[in-house]
């Protein structure tokens, strides 16, 4: 914050002049509600260096302040915080440099940024997102956002598991049982279409398995034995031969998954600069392993498997090739993250992945570190936590995972139901109040997820989002509306820059707050936390509505008050669809 840097000169040279004192930095914080003052500084650190009594320093500088910053009025000690009031000059000046600028805050990227990769999504091709998908794409998304508005080039990608014994499943379900029934002919999403019959597959392998049972095998022995699963690992084997015909159903199953997933996407408005996909990256890893070998970062067992000593590090080993030669998903993984540093020229990557993998990344970063690559030293494991719903609330048809389509459809019907009840849509045509519904309901959920601290696990409650009132998405967009509101009613020039003006101590808050953003985003962007920048506009906001309900905006007789509390509104409004840009969530005119 410019306020907070000119200041710290100022009370370093404070502490120079009155003590002979070369002060590291300085700490600030908000000033107490109850006590006069736009910014404190926080007295104690400085006694390790100036044995004197707090109050009389803080005093001093205070008295310092005042006689040599232009900025500063007056001050206040109490007990060792000296609280600083500022001039309405400063307020206004700043002001007048963040009015107009549409992208306050935001840090534009050059050729010398950063340039970091965040990964998220990465589904597997045997089931439609869920969930746990919904809260893993709104943070990738959110934090993808994030670092590019604090200045970092950025790219998002996803590798899709699009191999594996679990697509086979599906694939042979539906060769069995699929009458050759397309989403096409079914009118369902391609990626509903083939979990359906992953579902199917593991009805019928159950069926099996107690038939097993009931002629005397063991359970082990049965499930090991049952038919269906011994053709989904003789398919595997002839997809990795390349067998033309499983490819072929392979290809073919796997792009119905991905245009039903490319419809999720779009309606949950996430994106991907690039795809990688397993079937391509699950032998990158190898070459590197053997090269690790020479370089003694991993060693062999008598059995052939390659593995690493991670012991001294406080981790175990941790085999990276199995004896047979076939990779595990951390040679994958190892091999995928070189590929990636090839191909976009990245110094830094940030994973999206749920905490149950804060052990395999713990891994993953250390054997990178360990085979000489300097710019793992930038590799970020975004961790978060399960979201769970209050039992009984929108369970899937199969009971157990909660779709993301049929979440967000609710969450659009949440939204219809409680507008409806405040009945406050009168004059929108019914294409207007779907498209309001759907920008509500979205931004509830987003909201919702996003407000919170990433590491926490979520219990989410859809009608507990959709309240107009708290710490929610509508509410902030309720506020927003409302602003608009005001600024088609202001026929009026409100473009000239106001000087000369006082400033009411409502509108000094909402300034004060304001000038945060540029900090919060930087914050928000080191902490990889998009509940920083959710939590922000909902200060923001509060601070606003206390303005709004204490001081008249368009109502005023004096001219210069109405033209700056419109100014004041225009900007809480454009600051506020920024932030929530960065967080994904739309902005509705009219509420």
């Amino acid at each position: 914050m410019f306020m907070q840097a000119l200041l710290e000169q100022h009370i370093k040279e404070a502490l120079n002049s009155l003590h002979q004192v070369n002060l590291e930095n300085v700490e600030f914080q908000a000033t107490r509600k109850e006590f006069e003052g736009d910014v404190t500084v926080v007295i104690f650190p400085m006694l390790r260096q100036v044995k004197t009594n707090p109050v009389a320093l803080g005093e001093a500088i205070g008295s310092y302040l005042v006689e040599n910053v232009d900025v500063v009025e007056r001050f206040n000690v109490v007990k060792g915080f000296l609280n600083l009031v500022i001039n309405d000059t400063f307020f206004l000046q700043q002001f007048k440099e963040i009015k107009d600028d549409a992208h306050f805050g935001f840090v534009k990227s050059t050729e010398e940024s950063p340039s970091i990769m965040v990964e998220y999504s990465s589904p597997n091709t045997n089931k439609p997102l869920h969930l746990g998908h919904v809260r893993n794409n709104l943070l990738g998304y959110a934090v993808a956002e994030i670092l590019k508005a604090a200045g970092n080039t950025v790219f998002k990608t996803q590798i899709i598991n699009d191999r594996g014994i679990h697509i086979c499943k599906s694939m042979l379900a539906w060769q069995k049982y699929g009458n050759g029934e397309t989403p096409q002919t079914t009118g369902l999403k391609g990626d509903k279409l083939v979990g359906n019959y992953y579902v199917k597959f593991d009805q019928e392998y159950k069926a099996q398995v107690a038939e097993l049972q009931n002629h005397g095998k063991t359970e082990d022995d049965a499930k090991a034995e049952a038919p269906l699963l011994l053709e989904a690992k003789k398919m595997l084997l002839q997809w990795e031969a390349g067998d033309e015909e499983v490819v072929a159903l392979w290809k073919k199953m796997n792009q119905w998954v991905y245009d039903g997933f490319e419809i999720t996407y779009k309606n949950l408005g996430v994106d991907f600069d690039k795809n990688y996909y397993e079937s391509d990256t699950y032998l990158l890893g190898k070459e590197v392993v053997q090269e690790g070998l020479e370089k003694d970062v991993f060693f062999k067992k008598e059995d052939g498997s390659v593995w690493i000593d991670l012991t001294e590090e406080g981790l175990d080993e941790k085999i990276v090739l199995r004896s047979d030669g076939t990779a595990v998903y951390m040679t994958q993984d190892i091999g995928t993250a070189i590929q990636r540093v090839k191909d976009y020229a990245i110094n830094g990557l940030v994973y999206t992945v749920g905490n149950e993998q804060d052990y395999h990344f713990k891994v993953l970063f250390l054997i990178l570190k360990k085979l000489g690559y300097e710019w793992a030293n930038h590799l970020y494991h975004l961790s978060y936590g399960m979201v769970d719903l209050p039992s009984g609330k929108m369970k899937s048809r199969e009971g157990t995972v909660v779709d993301a389509d049929e979440l967000m459809q609710e969450m659009t019907k949440t939204a219809q139901t409680i507008s409806e009840d405040l009945g406050k849509l009168e004059g929108y045509t019914q294409d207007e109040k779907e498209e309001l519904y759907e920008t509500i309901g979205l931004g509830a959920l987003k909201y919702y997820i996003l407000k919170v601290d990433p590491r926490k696990r979520i219990l989410f409650n859809p009608e507990e989002s959709v309240d107009f009132q708290g710490n929610t998405g509508p509410f902030i967009q309720y506020t927003y509306a409302r602003i608009q509101s005001i600024l088609r009613k202001a026929n009026f020039d409100y473009g000239q820059d106001v000087v000369d003006y006082t400033l009411d101590p409502k509108e000094k808050e909402v300034m004060k707050q304001l000038q945060l953003f540029p900090e919060v985003i930087q914050q928000a962007a080191t902490q990889h936390s998009p509940a920083l920048i959710a939590n922000y506009t909902y200060d923001l906001v509060k601070e606003f509505n206390s303005f709004y309900q204490n001081v008249s905006i368009l109502g005023t007789d004096v001219e210069i008050e109405k033209v700056f509390r419109v100014q004041l509104a225009k900007t809480v409004a454009q600051t506020l669809k920024n932030a929530f840009g960065l967080l994904g969530i739309q902005v509705p005119e009219r509420m």
